[in-house]
């Protein structure tokens, strides 16, 4: 067997632990974050014929390293690195050498118990960098706009209320051009009209109509000193939203070209109904990636996605619980594919009502659907074919029992 590490990665430097197969101490050596220092660590690596290193982290640029030098890297979470510390705790305390010991000892004794790190495509790569970039994007956008809204509501509740969106264009140029209920004394119909006009508003609602939400909102009655310090952070959060949702639009743009030059887009895209529906697809493709071997069954994609609950035993008493552990990034996007699924699909319907009628609440229902998506997803996934309806025993026989 051929030598084993462990490293503990932080942003400044690395410490790496080099053992043989029987545990015996080969080489312990702190290695900086830099370009230097990767190359040193490698070498040191390579010098001992390291085949297995265990970390924590499942990407980053020295995961990437480590595999493109050829090394398997086993991927621990930190709770499971936590848990092992009393397992070979002589003494109190924790050091970063003490945390490479046992990422070491871990990957030498219990390596059949963790997953290997599976390498994604280029293409794979490029669209989850260009999805988990919108998805924060998206978070930032939301805290943004829950505080705009916030703001408006203690001072100038008739701008939060004249368009539904305030994180939309629209609003946002109007908050801009009229932060404060002093900035819009003179704002008449007409005057409003040429402001639509202006930025091309594309709603269904007249003018008339959005002028009386904004004068029969309720009026705050605040000194002038405040006044003028909402107005100003009406502006801040303004400019601070605005570039967010330029970039989130072109993010999508991007996506959806991605996703559908990828060679395994159309077995995502063929899960939804809408071809304009792209952004969910990208977002599981991301997450499963296009490595076979990274889900080897549908189980393990399941319980990987969070939809599979774990079982809690003890004595006569035997539950199920909520998975916590998974990864919520995929979580999210498989809920999403079954909540929609669920208002258009015969099948998925079915399975969702019938989770309901058994007592599962809202969440639950759509973990079950989720759970019944996850078969179909990975069986196609590991043919590399899309979905096809009339190749769904489940739902062909859902078809018939209905007349």
């Amino acid at each position: 067997m051929a030598a084993i590490c462990g490293i503990d990665w932080a942003d400044d430097w690395h410490d790496v632990r080099v053992s043989d197969a029987d545990g015996g101490l080969l080489a312990q050596q702190r290695f900086d974050h830099d370009e230097r220092g990767i190359i040193a660590l490698l070498a040191l690596l390579a010098a001992h014929d390291v085949e297995l290193a265990a970390i924590e982290r499942p990407d980053g640029l020295i995961v990437g390293r480590l595999l493109a030098a050829g090394v398997t890297v086993l991927a621990m979470h930190p709770n499971q690195v936590k848990a092992a510390r009393e397992r070979f705790r002589a003494a109190a305390g924790k050091t970063d050498t003490f945390d490479s010991y046992v990422l070491c000892e871990l990957a030498r004794t219990d390596r059949h118990r963790f997953p290997t790190l599976a390498p994604s495509s280029d293409e794979t790569a490029a669209l989850r960098a260009l999805v988990r970039t919108r998805e924060d994007l998206v978070a930032a956008r939301i805290r943004l706009a829950n505080q705009l809204r916030a703001q408006l509501d203690c001072f100038w509740p008739g701008a939060r209320r004249i368009f539904s969106d305030i994180d939309s264009p629209i609003a946002l140029a109007f908050c801009e051009r009229y932060p404060s209920p002093a900035d819009a004394r003179g704002l008449g119909h007409h005057r409003l009209q040429a402001f639509l006009d202006r930025h091309a508003y594309c709603g269904r609602r007249p003018a008339s109509e959005l002028l009386t939400r904004l004068r029969s909102a309720p009026t705050a009655v605040l000194g002038e000193l405040e006044i003028d310090a909402r107005r100003a952070t009406v502006l801040g959060l303004v400019a601070a939203l605005r570039p967010i949702v330029e970039q989130i639009s072109q993010l999508t743009s991007h996506i959806r070209g991605a996703v559908r030059a990828h060679p395994d887009g159309p077995i995502f895209l063929s899960l939804f109904r809408d071809p304009k529906s792209s952004l969910c697809a990208a977002g599981l493709l991301a997450e499963i990636g296009d490595n076979r071997h990274r889900y080897p069954t549908r189980d393990s994609l399941a319980a990987d996605a969070g939809m599979a609950p774990v079982a809690i035993e003890s004595g006569k008493r035997r539950t199920a619980v909520f998975r916590w552990a998974c990864d919520k990034r995929l979580r999210n996007h498989l809920a999403t594919l079954a909540d929609s699924t669920r208002h258009w699909h015969p099948w998925a319907r079915d399975v969702y009502h019938r989770a309901r009628h058994r007592g599962a609440d809202h969440p639950h229902a759509i973990r079950i659907l989720g759970r019944a998506w996850t078969r179909i997803l990975w069986r196609c996934w590991q043919d590399r074919t899309p979905y096809d309806p009339t190749q769904h025993q489940a739902l062909a026989r859902h078809l018939a029992h209905q007349g």
